[in-house]
């Protein structure tokens, strides 16, 4: 039978759930300075590998904690949003970013990606169904501060037109990583969307990875390439996935968004800890600067909706339907 599910307007959220969207930002941030030990490792087979390790750790999480439970099936709405969140957040995001650290070094996408919280505060509220809202002066002024805090801890690096365009792109990419999601969680939750989403970007790497490697796509990886794809897979794609959807729909992606500056605080972190740079008086000013701005939103009171919205209303999810 087809339901309806039940939702509430975007609110705080529990310590829980901001403790989760700063640690999965965070990890998601440790993946600049990991990702150093696989540059020679085949771009789209690496990527293959991780995602579909991923979908089948997840798959297993989710089939115990269903169990008993009727399957969720997607209709064809929930299955495009679904290949278009995987397709821009997983896929084509990775390969923007990848391309821009080659076109114009890491700086200038770390900047660029530092304007996701200033995105995610203007278009989160803009796009969120039945609770759309005007966005918050108060969340636009801490993303503000967020952004500059992210740019000061990233650096600012020179760059060229080809890095400005790939950077932008996964911008782009990043925030239709968190709104195509918003839909599909309601009917998913956090476990099964990350499982579907990592399972359905694998066929698009293979295809991409088949065009430009060939049969040298997949390789046996060494022993620090193994470590390095595993923590990729458990770490930054498993864990770091859950935390952010589980934390996403109760924060709001304006409010959410908002951790997005742990990204370069992230990989400051772990650039240290693995000896590959001491952060600098700006590392850590900025680090501070953007905590600042993540307190400065998260005190901000629950926007209002807009007229002829109704919050707390009745949403169905996308073609959702238990069997």
């Amino acid at each position: 039978m087809t339901t309806d599910t039940l939702t509430s307007p975007p609110v705080a959220g529990r310590p829980s759930h901001v403790a989760g969207a700063a640690t999965a930002m965070f990890l998601v941030g440790t993946l600049a300075a990991v990702s150093g030990v696989i540059t020679d490792y085949p771009l789209y087979g690496g990527q293959a590998v991780r995602y579909a390790a991923a979908a089948v750790i997840l798959s297993v999480v989710a089939r115990a904690a269903d169990r008993g439970r009727p399957p969720v099936r997607l209709g064809a709405r929930g299955w495009t949003l679904l290949a278009a969140l995987s397709l821009t957040g997983l896929v084509i995001f990775n390969v923007c970013v990848i391309e821009g650290t080659r076109a114009s070094g890491p700086s200038l996408v770390g900047i660029v990606l530092g304007t996701v919280p200033l995105a995610l505060a203007v278009l989160g509220p803009l796009t969120s169904g039945g609770t759309r809202r005007a966005p918050s002066a108060r969340l636009v002024a801490a993303a503000l501060v967020v952004v500059a805090g992210a740019t000061l801890a990233t650096g600012l690096g020179s760059g060229n037109l080809a890095g400005l365009a790939w950077s932008l792109g996964a911008l782009a990419c990043e925030v239709c990583f968190s709104l195509l999601a918003l839909p599909l969680l309601p009917a998913l939750g956090p476990i099964r969307l990350s499982a579907r989403a990592a399972a359905v970007a694998v066929p698009f790497l293979l295809a991409m990875g088949a065009v430009t490697d060939g049969t040298g796509m997949l390789r046996a990886p060494t022993a620090a390439e193994a470590l390095s794809l595993g923590y990729v897979t458990v770490v930054v794609t498993v864990v770091a996935f859950f935390l952010w959807y589980r934390s996403l729909p109760r924060l709001g992606p304006d409010r959410a968004g908002l951790f997005a500056g742990m990204i370069p605080v992230g990989a400051m972190a772990t650039a240290a800890v693995l000896g590959r740079g001491v952060p600098s008086a700006a590392d850590v000013a900025g680090a501070v600067i953007v905590i600042a701005g993540i307190l400065l939103g998260l005190s901000a009171p629950p926007a209002r909706a807009a007229s002829g919205t109704t919050t707390g209303s009745r949403r169905r999810a996308p073609d959702a339907a238990r069997s």
